[in-house]
């Protein structure tokens, strides 16, 4: 786009009635940015430097009645909706070209009930806004694992983090939900109001509404847990991951651990000699006692002598905000995901093969460990299907270079058709979707139709439809 073209944000502008973009200002008590204005480059900018659109207005909602008002006003003039929580989504589906976009950030309340133990968090909240309050206390829930991550788009699209066997999906978590749907009516969904739309909202992501505040369930974890970070040369692959194929069959709940294939950063925790050089990685994390977990993880940190082995106790805030230095705002990202019924050597070597061909060695290949607490819970019972599958495979392109874009998404997207290719692999993780170039039952698998149903009942003229989206046609 050249300086002198209009960007789809302008133009959407101009075709709007001045008088009723101030009528609709003076209706909200937030701020209402358009193009031209001098918060408005900020406004529009989400973490994913690869996401570069424009919208027409962006208001940075101050209370439920504010998203109210920008979901009539959108509907209204016909123009596509965007819904920004922490600004963290992949995809970049927080902002859109010539729309709207409720900006919920200044709802990032949190306050704990200990008495109950659950936490209400306002729908702009981040991982490490609700971790330093409930940490508070001893206590947690299950959300991901960087704390810069906003809490609605990772609740709503499942949520896997260090508590995951343990505990389950962050969507495991959620007792009730404030949720103001296409027509303007805000909604409480509970077990008990609303069953319809809060079986819907958990594991169906945005498709049904702005989900203003999420009531959690909390458990006790921390302060202090113990974590698991080793580090082992690539020639070392096959040995580390026929370990962790082991371990993971008899892995107790309280462990949740990932594999991954990376490379040795520039930092001073590791050796200078070894830096960029390719490696298998552990991460994971022991949700117990800690004095319960000291040898817990010790087959997966003797497997050779490590590159470095950085395991111990920590405190939790520190595990879930440790790999926030590796994703920084403005970097290029783009994930997908695929389910795989068996860690095999088939599978080990097509991510040994895509790791050591990676464009960048920013990037990484994934194998998470899944199973314990989320495959206790029946598919259909929540919209999230994707539960008994024992393992989720993750291509990470992260790169700093403009100009490497398509080797980057390419990279990504050969990666996971090899893989689908197998009869062990299948299906995807909303929250790492790529663009939304996939299929939605790719996603929700048999239960879409149940998600169409409930989208023709809250939207059906499918206001809400920058996602994973259920077409209610």
């Amino acid at each position: 786009m050249s300086q002198f073209e209009p960007t789809p944000g302008e133009r959407s502008l101009a075709e709007l009635s001045p008088s009723a973009l101030e009528s609709f200002a003076e209706t909200v008590r937030g701020g209402v940015v358009t193009p031209g204005d001098p918060s408005y480059e900020d406004a529009r900018t989400v973490w994913n430097g690869l996401v570069n659109r424009y919208p027409a207005v962006i208001v940075r909602c101050s209370g439920v009645a504010d998203v109210v008002e920008t979901v009539g006003f959108a509907r209204e003039h016909d123009l596509d909706l965007a819904v920004r929580g922490g600004g963290h989504n992949v995809a970049g589906s927080a902002v859109c070209d010539g729309g709207v976009v409720v900006d919920l950030s200044e709802l990032d309340g949190v306050r704990v009930d200990r008495e109950h133990q659950t936490v209400r968090v306002g729908g702009g909240a981040t991982l490490g806004d609700v971790d330093r309050e409930t940490q508070l206390f001893g206590l947690a829930t299950p959300l991901g694992v960087v704390s810069k991550t906003g809490v609605g788009g990772l609740t709503l699209n499942g949520g896997v983090g260090h508590l995951r066997r343990k505990h389950g999906l962050a969507l495991d978590a959620l007792e009730s939900v404030d949720v103001v749907t296409a027509d303007g009516t805000v909604h409480t969904a509970n077990p008990d109001r609303n069953a319809d739309l809060f079986w819907a909202i958990r594991g169906g992501g945005g498709n049904f509404g702005v989900v203003t505040s999420l009531e959690y369930a909390l458990y006790e974890v921390g302060p202090e847990v113990l974590g698991l970070f080793v580090w082992y040369d690539a020639a070392d692959a096959s040995a580390a991951f026929d370990t962790f194929r082991e371990y993971a069959d008899d892995a107790p709940h309280e462990s949740s651990v990932i594999a991954l294939y990376a490379y040795v950063p520039e930092l001073e925790e590791f050796p200078r000699d070894r830096w960029g050089d390719p490696a298998v990685v552990f991460l994971g994390c022991y949700a117990g006692d800690p004095a319960d977990g000291e040898t817990e993880f010790d087959a997966l940190r003797s497997v050779e002598t490590p590159i470095v082995d950085l395991s111990g106790r920590l405190p939790y805030t520190g595990l879930q905000s440790m790999l926030d230095p590796d994703y920084p705002d403005g970097r290029h990202y783009y994930w997908k995901s695929i389910y795989v019924d068996e860690c095999s050597p088939e599978v080990v070597d097509l991510l040994v093969e895509y790791g050591a061909d990676s464009p960048s060695s920013l990037s990484t290949v994934d194998v998470w460990h899944l199973g314990g607490a989320i495959s206790e819970v029946e598919k259909d019972a929540t919209a999230f299907w994707q539960r008994d599958r024992p393992y989720m495979v993750t291509f990470e392109a992260n790169w700093d270079d403009p100009t490497a874009n398509d080797e980057n998404v390419a990279w990504v997207r050969d990666g996971i058709a090899d893989l689908a290719a197998l009869d062990v692999a299948s299906g995807g993780y909303g929250n790492f979707a790529g663009f939304l170039e996939d299929p939605a039952r790719n996603v929700y698998g048999d239960n879409y139709d149940r998600l169409v149903e409930v989208k023709r009942r809250h939207d059906p003229e499918n206001l809400f439809h920058l996602n994973t989206n259920v077409d209610p046609a």
